[in-house]
């Protein structure tokens, strides 16, 4: 495949957590693309039309052919330059369980970690507590283990790491302490930023990710 002859277009936006998965992972496999921010209150027409279904951010575009949804741009990217750093392990059954792991942290991660930042009284509870039993069903599947994957850095780390830049806001508005509670987590976290430049150059600060969680909440009239 001539790589050089191919359009990669990335619709983006900083701080999505979804959009710096397909930022590492095309850094991991050593693709250039050309990185487009998407303004989320007055997106683009090119956004509207290469996503107009769901009309977000992430979208890849491929030789003027859209792939959304971040987890699909990442199996999609891990498919297509198979032959560099695969993300994927090539067992089918480990194969799967990534991909559950995946899906168990786009459904109950992202939203109650969400829910930390823009709910009160005793929704903001019942979510501080489903966050934290998140983190400890993953901390059990990372184990002793360097990776998610095992020995190298593969498709649930992608998915999860990104989440880290949002630990600032998290552990305020959830009231707890992520290096303390979760030391095998947190660990993880130092091995991927250490050994991964795809993720230290990738993840934004945390004080800049937080001090825009805080706009977040003057806009949607909750902040104390």
């Amino acid at each position: 495949m001539a790589e050089q002859q191919e359009q990669l277009i990335l619709l983006d936006f900083w701080a999505s957590m979804f959009g710096m998965r397909v930022r590492i992972a095309l850094a991991e496999k050593g693709i250039p693309y050309e990185y487009r921010e998407e303004d989320l209150r007055n997106k683009s027409q090119l956004l509207l039309d290469m996503n107009p279904v769901h009309k977000k951010i992430p979208v890849l575009i491929h030789n003027g052919k859209p792939i959304c949804e971040s987890s699909i741009i990442v199996q999609y990217i891990d498919e297509v330059w198979s032959h560099k750093a695969p993300l994927f392990p090539s067992d089918p059954l480990h194969k799967a369980r990534a991909r559950f792991w995946a899906d168990f942290i786009d459904k109950k991660l992202y939203q109650t970690g969400r829910n930390l930042y823009t709910a009160k009284g005793e929704e903001h509870e019942a979510s501080r507590n489903e966050f934290l039993e998140c983190l400890k069903l993953l901390e059990g599947e990372l184990g002793d283990k360097p990776y998610f994957g095992g020995e190298t850095f593969g498709y649930v780390d992608v998915s999860l790491i990104p989440f880290y830049s949002w630990f600032q806001a998290y552990e305020t508005f959830g009231n707890f302490n992520f290096e303390h509670e979760y030391p095998k987590l947190f660990a993880w976290v130092k091995r991927c930023i250490q050994n991964k430049e795809s993720v230290s150059k990738t993840l934004p600060e945390s004080p800049k990710v937080f001090a825009f969680v805080q706009h977040l909440r003057k806009r949607f009239g909750i902040e104390d």
